[in-house]
């Protein structure tokens, strides 16, 4: 019998057939079939050598024990992105595609130590001041809105039409925009996820923010925004500017994906429909075997060392594999069991996401609305010929069609846009973007 015969074999199409060196991140392969490279990767044991753009090597933890190891040990495990060796000894270009969601910014994501701690308590503070019943009245009267939209057509595409747009609108409300600024943050949000012409969305986004800033603290509201400022940990206004644009693009595209992707579980999978539709349970599934950040938690081990198989010099780059540790064999019996939120989708430690209950019911009352609206809602292509975005970082489909049967608008009694919504932090400035459309619908 060949020995050879029991060997783990690399998925098609992947380079490791070639040298039995890394695997890459990226590329149709991966982007078709995650999962089956995460079956190879855990053949290297609890870590394995991978690569997220050509050029871009990082280890990748797929293992769960190891994995929360890891995420709760921020004395051998850190975030700051400059102590990245291969970025700092030239070995990677800072134009490599991958670099962007990876590199240094100083906010509470890329901390350490006390910096963190300050950061973080700011933003846990004042996230826990979102009242449940606004949020998810907020979240009704978007839905609401974005349904109008396209609702008379009987088809649309849910990702592009709906769970794309609907985080940026909830959090334009949450954070106290004003229409100018509002248009310019969903803008800027937008180009950057796209990639289109994303050096001038950044600029756009930054600039908008920091306007955001300044006119809450001259005229603050009860707003994420304005309890930051109030903040016993006294952000100054780079610091500010830092950490919104952190909570609103950290924040919208994951909870776009997570949107568009639990609307793909529902709408491909009868046993939810047979069950009365199951919007919680297809939620927690999409959690567990298809979470909108598959692989990240960038960290840098502060000193040589061994960990999960692998020795490591100080600055590489180690990354958390949220999926596979998620679909390992080691929690099939954990989830079987009943225990079906202890799954990593929203990481764990001191980084864990600080807003995991906010996008939960942001989720599930888009997803109730949509159905509630749309009750016959179904996919209008076949499931394989559905696309998945590439790279490393993120799991989303490219596009969701989906066909209904034509509703006409329905208009409910709901409150008057805030005064200071209304106001531009520019009154010259044509007001004809996607926020202020919004606002004028709302103050029908």
């Amino acid at each position: 019998m060949d020995a050879r015969s029991t060997a783990p074999v690399p998925p098609p199409g992947c380079p490791a057939h070639a040298d039995g060196g890394r695997v890459p991140l990226y590329g149709p392969g991966f982007q078709s079939d995650p999962q089956a490279y995460y079956e190879y990767l855990r053949h290297f044991g609890p870590t394995a050598p991978v690569e997220l753009s050509p050029g871009v090597d990082a280890t990748l933890v797929t293992d769960y024990a190891t994995a929360l190891q890891l995420l709760q040990d921020p004395a051998s495990f850190r975030k700051d992105a400059r102590r990245w060796r291969d970025l700092n000894e030239g070995r990677i270009s800072p134009d490599n595609p991958a670099v962007p969601p990876l590199a240094y910014r100083p906010n509470a994501m890329f901390s350490d130590g006390a910096e963190h701690l300050r950061l973080r308590q700011a933003i846990t503070d004042s996230m826990a001041r979102v009242d449940a019943r606004k949020l998810s009245r907020t979240t009704g009267q978007v839905s609401e809105y974005l349904i109008s939209r396209f609702g008379s057509r009987g088809s649309a595409d849910l990702l592009g039409d709906y769970a794309k747009q609907l985080p940026l609108f909830v959090f334009n409300e949450l954070f106290g925009c004003p229409a100018d600024i509002g248009d310019r943050v969903l803008f800027g949000i937008t180009g950057m996820f796209d990639g289109v012409n994303a050096e001038r969305a950044v600029e756009v986004l930054f600039g908008a923010v920091g306007e955001l800033v300044a006119l809450k603290r001259a005229k603050p509201g009860e707003d994420v925004t304005s309890w930051l400022l109030q903040h016993q940990a006294r952000l100054t206004d780079e610091e500010m500017v830092h950490q919104v644009a952190l909570l609103l693009g950290a924040g919208t595209d994951p909870l776009s994906n997570l949107i568009g992707n639990t609307l793909h579980r529902l709408l491909t999978h009868d046993r939810y429909a047979d069950g009365g539709g199951l919007i919680d349970e297809a939620l927690d599934d999409t959690l567990w075997d298809n979470p909108p950040m598959p692989n990240y938690a960038p960290h840098y081990p502060a000193t040589d060392m061994e960990f999960g198989g692998t020795t490591f010099r100080a600055g590489d780059l180690v990354l958390v594999g949220f999926a596979a540790a998620n679909t390992g064999p080691k929690l099939s019996a954990a989830r079987e069991a009943g225990s079906n939120r202890s799954h990593l989708a929203w990481s764990a430690g001191p980084h864990a996401c600080p807003s995991k209950e906010p996008a939960r019911q942001i989720t599930v009352t888009a997803i109730e609305n949509l159905f509630n609206q749309l009750p016959d809602v179904d996919l209008a292509v076949p499931e394989e010929s559905l696309v998945w975005r590439p790279g490393p970082f993120t799991r989303g489909l490219t596009s969701l069609p989906a066909r209904f049967t034509p509703v006409e608008p329905v208009r409910r009694n709901v409150p008057q846009a805030r005064p200071e919504q209304a106001e531009s932090a520019d009154p010259g400035r044509k007001r004809g973007g996607m926020w202020s459309q919004f606002l004028n619908w709302l103050a029908k």
